[in-house]
């Protein structure tokens, strides 16, 4: 039995570590995130900062902070160099739609669907 747990240990060893961080609840459709998300994947994280900053989408800003929040938990939790580092996943998973409704002729409503989205940001070493 120890020697199973020993070899296991080993294995995780072997394996590249990564680091993620998440976001949820972000107010903006995770179709608009796919978008900006997809200009980043399997980029250097210096190259992925540069993008995102100078992007003109709506969800920019939140991807930027998401990978700047996955950088810092891969420098401060598991000892990795930022360069080093590069975005080896991203993805937007819708959350939580927010239901309203809006008046409309003859009595009638119609609905808003507010829309949100789960931005996650995995970061790995080279």
């Amino acid at each position: 039995m120890a020697s199973n747990a020993k070899a296991s240990n080993e294995l995780k060893a072997l394996k590249p570590r990564s680091a993620y961080a998440v976001a949820k609840h972000i107010r903006i459709s995770s179709r608009k995130v796919k978008i900006v998300l997809d200009l980043i994947r399997r980029k250097p994280v210096a190259q992925a900062q540069a993008i995102l900053m100078y992007t003109p989408k709506a969800a920019s800003p939140y991807a930027l902070k998401v990978l700047n929040s996955a950088i810092a938990n891969a420098e401060n939790n598991f000892e990795m160099s930022k360069d080093d580092l590069f975005v080896e996943s991203c993805y937007a998973d819708p959350g939580p739609t927010l239901k309203r409704f809006v008046a409309r002729s003859r009595g009638s409503a119609s609905p808003i669907l507010k829309r949100t989205c789960h931005i996650t940001i995995v970061v790995a070493q080279k």
